[in-house]
């Protein structure tokens, strides 16, 4: 069979204005060749920098962030789409390639609805006709299993959750029958539950409307679920390249080997879990509409542990985690911090109270000011908590970056230099400037590729060892519990349906939402995706 895509000896450059310097040009990929055939799946896996969107926005012709295709080809059905021109690249873009975007939320227009949506691309093409974009459009909801897809596209962004939406936006590049979707990123996310969910509508729709495909992830699981061949990337360069099989089963380079191999932090839990930091009293609290998110939580975290609170996204998790900031005050119950109920509100806490507890939050490009130096963004907490400035602030800043494992070298980048791991020990240092007792960590890895996250936990638990810090652990991945965890909650719709020591928590008996929490937690082995879907059509048939 012909290849339907062939990227040939691919190079992508840009141009970088180091202060004070003359430009550069940098090299973001270079000589990376690849073929996908009809109906195919390649799976492009590698940490944050390897290049891995930029080779999938290639296939749009398209270089983003002045990033320009400076050498190789793209060959699309055999002509190379670099070649086309302004004019004509626009005839192949939402028509004949599809791209399905990591952020469904940013993807989609808030003022118009779904169905509208999707099939404007379709409609704009002059692919199809209204009615035969709209039965597509149909077609697909019930191929993706959507909700009601009969009046599903009625609804508006906002009036659907996460993993519909995702859903939704494969809907949207399958609509005008695409010969290739780039997928980038697609469950990252996702809670595990409805990661399985869009993964096996992606892989279903794939499978009906043969179309190929480009599948962008940093999850070796993930990809090992939809690929049939792997590309493993770095630095921009192809470090492996092969069969799912090849590539899971007996990898050649010791990168994979590393990739295959990843989570291999372990922590036993703490056996003494009575001298406790944190405690949490049958709080419930809900939003000015009326909405109640938590209902009656209670648990506890001991001096120096970590406690994980997990499930998937609506449950609770981060909400609990304001709750216990006095970022949204409780309509029931207690937070009591070191024997002493702490104020609801923010607003009432002193200083001393504000300094005692910490937050690092999930996405670290959006938790600094793109404006300030790593020195500002450290150093502020510093002077605000203890009154340091100048040069014994500095020296502070030193003292932390060398803490978290970076060095003083970084002392006058901005964020927009640093990487997706760099800017997360930043995150992490500044919250550790305050000399806290608890640090909330709210999903402060689910962005980053496995390495980069494995080294973030370690650096955790270091820093705990050496300061014994309590964290609150918010995540939805099961394998970061097991890692790092010395208790667990289980919550579910606002509610806590399993809380205790990691050991028994995690082990059965489980209740029926851990145990299937705890199942759909992607494995490094191929056919674990279609295991898990039988079990549970039979487990369906059964009740």
């Amino acid at each position: 069979m012909p290849d339907l895509l062939s990227v040939k000896n691919l190079k992508i450059e840009a141009t970088s204005y180091p202060p004070g310097e003359p430009p550069k040009t940098v090299t973001l990929v270079e000589n990376v060749s690849f073929d996908v055939q009809k109906g195919k799946v390649l799976g492009l896996i590698g940490e944050s920098g390897a290049g891995k969107s930029t080779i999938g926005l290639s296939a749009l012709a398209y270089g983003r962030g002045g990033a320009a295709i400076t050498g190789g080809q793209v060959l699309l059905n055999g002509k190379d789409i670099l070649t086309l021109g302004r004019d004509g690249v626009r005839t192949i873009r939402g028509c004949k390639v599809c791209y399905v975007a990591q952020s469904a939320a940013a993807a989609f227009n808030p003022a118009h609805k779904l169905g509208e949506q999707v099939i404007e691309a379709a409609l704009r093409h002059k692919i199809m006709t209204r009615p035969e974009a709209e039965k597509r459009a149909l077609y697909l909801f019930k191929v993706l299993g959507l909700p009601t897809p009969e009046t599903f596209g009625d609804r508006y962004p906002h009036q659907v959750s996460g993993g519909q939406l995702q859903r939704a936006m494969t809907a949207m590049a399958l609509c005008p029958n695409p010969e290739l979707i780039v997928f980038d990123e697609p469950t990252t996310a996702l809670d595990v539950t409805t990661q399985i969910d869009v993964l096996a509508a992606i892989k279903h729709a794939i499978e009906e409307t043969h179309t190929a495909a480009l599948y962008i992830t940093h999850d070796l699981a993930v990809v090992a679920q939809i690929s049939d061949d792997i590309m493993v990337l770095r630095h921009g360069k192809t470090i492996e390249y092969g069969t799912t099989k090849q590539i899971i089963e007996a990898p050649n380079e010791d990168y994979t080997r590393a990739l295959v191999s990843v989570r291999q932090t372990k922590r036993e839990e703490a056996k003494d879990q009575t001298n406790t930091l944190l405690k949490i009293d049958h709080v419930s609290a809900g939003y000015a509409n009326g909405f109640k998110v938590l209902h009656d939580v209670s648990m506890h975290l001991p001096k120096g542990q970590t406690l994980a609170i997990v499930g998937e996204s609506g449950s609770g998790k981060s909400t609990l985690a304001r709750v216990i900031t006095g970022l949204l005050p409780p309509s029931e119950g207690t937070i009591t911090f070191d024997g002493k109920v702490l104020p609801k509100a923010l607003n009432g806490r002193s200083k001393e109270e504000l300094r005692r507890v910490q937050m690092i939050y999930q996405m670290a490009d959006t938790a600094m000011n793109p404006r300030q130096t790593v020195r500002d963004i450290i150093g502020r907490p510093i002077s605000f908590y203890y009154g340091l400035h100048g040069a014994k602030k500095t020296e502070r800043v030193k003292e932390l970056l060398n803490q978290i494992e970076m060095g003083d070298r970084f002392l006058d980048r901005y964020p927009a230099e640093l990487s997706g791991g760099q800017k997360q020990r930043v995150a992490i240092a500044r919250a550790l400037a305050a000399k806290p007792e608890l640090i909330l960590c709210d999903e402060p890895t689910s962005a980053l590729d496995p390495l980069v996250a494995e080294g973030i936990l370690n650096l955790l638990l270091r820093l705990q060892e050496e300061t014994a810090v309590s964290y609150v652990f918010i995540t939805h991945d099961i394998a970061i519990v097991r890692a790092i965890a010395d208790s667990v909650a289980v919550m579910h719709r606002g509610k806590l349906v399993r809380f205790g020591p990691k050991s028994k928590v995690l082990t059965p008996p489980f209740d029926d939402y851990t145990d299937l929490l705890l199942k759909s937690v992607p494995e490094m082995e191929i056919g674990w995706l279609e295991k898990v879907l039988t079990t549970r059509r039979m487990e369906s048939a059964g009740n």
